[in-house]
């Protein structure tokens, strides 16, 4: 079992509106204040979502340079950036993403459906993501939605090779409607996946909604890593909003204090993950 807990904060998402949550950070600025008050209370790696000045989401190169730029100048969190962006993003500018030079960018293991949507990630599309991230020395975080999404990667990998650092983690996106359901019995089936990755394979939890406690604890329980964020609920408790993702991630810390498994430092972090 692992002894530390890496926690990764994902704050801003692409699918909620500023308009209908006040507290979600969307501005630099605002991403700038957040990450530092994240990477203060334990948090190693934030997930990265922009908006435009719209507060629309955006995959613009310009606005994603400049925002690794700050982010590494403010922080020393490790930078990942969401190569999923928005559902209506088209390939070409989410494979432009790995060229904004961030530490890491996510891939997406294969399609799911998403509410109402359907998150498109044909196969091409994932061997080029991870081709690229290999050339470019970014190291990838592999976003699982199905179980199905890991003899995918199994596939990837012993096809097209190791990322680049060596290091293998995915990451259990659970409770998305349409996707795999955020219990317990559904993150034991999929850690037991991981006998097929190489020997080593990491993962992180997410929690989607209402299921973003008990993700928490069955992860913890597991051996496994935390993912939290306003992208992934915005609230609290039932009939609590969200303040800010400082509350969320101190909840994280909190628990991974109980469990005897402390927050990773940004140092170790990057030890772990071949950053």
């Amino acid at each position: 079992m692992t002894t530390g807990t890496l926690i990764t904060v994902a704050p801003t998402g692409a699918e909620s509106a500023k308009a209908e949550v006040p507290a979600l950070p969307v501005t630099l600025d605002e991403l700038l204040l957040t990450a530092k008050e994240c990477e203060a209370l334990g948090a190693a790696v934030i997930h990265v979502h922009i908006r435009d000045d719209e507060a629309r989401p955006t995959l613009d190169q310009g606005r994603l340079r400049e925002t690794v730029t700050a982010l590494r100048e403010s922080t020393d969190l490790i930078v990942q950036l969401s190569s999923g962006g928005a559902v209506t993003d088209p390939e070409a500018h989410r494979l432009a993403v790995v060229d904004a030079a961030p530490d890491m960018a996510s891939c997406t293991m294969g399609t799911v459906n998403f509410g109402d949507d359907v998150f498109l990630n044909r196969w091409e599309f994932i061997v080029d993501l991870h081709t690229r991230m290999q050339e470019r020395g970014v190291v990838p975080e592999y976003e699982i939605f199905e179980l199905g999404h890991l003899t995918a990667l199994q596939r990837l990998l012993g096809k097209y090779g190791l990322p680049h650092g060596g290091h293998v983690h995915v990451d259990f996106v659970m409770g998305v409607p349409g996707g795999m359901p955020g219990t317990t019995a559904t993150l034991v089936a999929a850690q037991q996946m991981l006998r097929d990755l190489p020997e080593g394979t990491t993962f992180s939890a997410t929690g989607i909604g209402r299921s973003t406690i008990p993700v928490m604890l069955a992860s913890l329980s597991a051996g496994g890593h935390l993912r939290v964020g306003m992208e992934d609920t915005v609230t609290y408790a039932k009939g609590r909003p969200v303040e800010s993702n400082m509350q969320l991630v101190a909840r994280a810390v909190g628990f991974a204090q109980l469990a005897q498994r402390p927050p990773l430092t940004t140092a170790q972090a990057r030890t772990l993950l071949g950053v």
